[in-house]
């Protein structure tokens, strides 16, 4: 709110005190005619630069006379035009919008929002983990209460068993054996196979975290995995006596956990 000039307030308070003095005298001059005449005495006797505008005088002149304040109490009705009086700023044809009320309201920082599809490692992956390894324990502990471990009988230091197959999960390695030299098959494949799947994630540099955008990850493990299952299941079902290779349906099936 603008502040109102002290020469503004002084006037009005002069004003104000002559009117109530011709009020109580019992005089008939408005107050709406007693400040305009009081303003201009004041104006005259202070110099050129205090003197009201004309356009500050129609103001209180118009104020004046709507609120019909002509009798006792005018001085009241000078203060609220003076009051009333106080420059109003403007814009271009005379608009007096607020710039607040033009300008639309908004934060100054663009606030939107990106959805990510990432979550926290704790607690969303390790708890489920947790209840997954849970779970296959509890099956373990149930499936070995009613089922007894395939166990063979005491072992023959005279006799041995004629294909004598390494547990399931070496049996590629043993087929591997069957092929190459043992420094290529033991050492020099498997090798490879671990470099390559250490490298596959340097060599696709792809951040998207969808099985459909990481095509070169996904074949490099989907290759690898069927080599060792290929190798596997040939040394499981295909391999008889001496380790030599035969068709199930027709040998016999040679497979023991």
């Amino acid at each position: 709110m603008t502040e109102i000039p002290e020469h503004l307030r002084n006037r009005a308070a002069a004003a104000r005190k002559k009117a109530e003095g011709k009020a109580a005298a019992g005089g008939d001059t408005p107050a709406a005619e007693a400040a305009p005449a009081a303003a201009a005495a004041a104006g005259g006797g202070g110099g050129g630069d205090d003197r009201i505008p004309a356009h500050l005088l129609d103001r209180s002149r118009s104020a004046a006379q709507n609120a019909g304040l002509a009798t006792t109490g005018g001085g009241g009705a000078v203060a609220t035009a003076v009051a009333d009086a106080r420059p109003v700023a403007s814009g271009p044809g005379g608009h007096t919008q607020r710039l607040l009320t033009v300008v639309k309201s908004g934060s100054i920082q663009d606030v939107k929002h990106v959805p990510q599809d990432k979550v926290h490692t704790w607690p969303h992956l390790l708890v489920a983990e947790f209840v997954a390894a849970l779970l296959i324990t509890a099956f373990t502990f149930i499936f070995s209460v009613f089922v007894n471990a395939p166990l063979l009988t005491l072992a023959n230091l005279n006799q041995t068993p004629n294909p004598s197959k390494a547990p399931w999960y070496f049996l590629g390695l043993q087929e591997l054996l069957t092929m190459f030299h043992p420094m290529v098959a033991g050492v020099t494949i498997p090798g490879i196979g671990l470099v390559l799947l250490t490298m596959a994630p340097y060599l696709d540099k792809n951040p998207s975290n969808k099985p459909e955008d990481r095509k070169f990850a996904v074949s490099t493990m989907t290759l690898f995995m069927m080599f060792w299952a290929v190798l596997v299941i040939i040394g499981s079902f295909f391999r008889g006596p001496g380790f030599n290779f035969v068709y199930p349906w027709t040998s016999g099936l040679f497979f023991e956990l």
